[in-house]
């Protein structure tokens, strides 16, 4: 018997759903006050829908996305539990979770545990920026500069130019 979006459910079962241990749901309410869930006679706990989709964002943050505890309590406390929420939807809010959280000046860091996906998605942003013609420009302006230093340090400047020549006169000989 499966049970409604709209139902409670009990610590066993969203331990279940989310894969984590029970006691690891508790040690989130601690850490996390925006978790509230309702507690009935003997402290059994029981978790609302909105509980579920903000433990799903903060398991999403925690365990796929590589997040401390301290880098989600960030994004709690600046973009709010809709912000964490959205990251536990699935595949097609992500990218919108992403663009809120590097919208944060100093953004969480990742810890060292990146997800694959993460790894993956961090690879393809790198290729893409290696590529782009804003690239070209700025390493264009970098080899400008260090020439400009060189000349005032009183270095010898080697261009592209100079390089050329001996090549030409080595050509024009043969």
């Amino acid at each position: 018997m499966t049970k409604t979006a709209e139902a409670f459910r009990t610590i066993s079962e969203v331990a279940d759903e989310l894969n984590v241990p029970k006691h690891v749901l508790r040690f989130w309410e601690g850490r996390f006050p925006q978790i509230k869930p309702m507690k009935r006679g003997g402290g059994r706990r029981y978790y609302r829908p909105e509980d579920m989709d903000l433990l799903r964002g903060i398991c999403q943050l925690l365990h796929a996305e590589g997040y401390t505890i301290k880098g989600v309590q960030k994004i709690l406390r600046e973009q709010g539990v809709d912000t964490v929420k959205a990251a536990g939807l699935g595949p097609e809010p992500e990218a919108e979770v992403a663009v809120a959280v590097a919208s944060v000046e100093d953004a969480p860091e990742p810890t060292a545990k990146r997800s694959r996906l993460k790894r993956l998605r961090t690879g393809r942003q790198a290729q893409a920026a290696a590529k782009s013609p804003a690239r070209e420009q700025i390493l264009a302006v970098i080899a400008e500069l260090e020439n400009c230093r060189s000349l005032l340090l009183g270095e010898a400047v080697e261009t592209s130019e100079r390089r050329a020549q001996p090549q030409a006169r080595r050509s024009a000989r043969a």
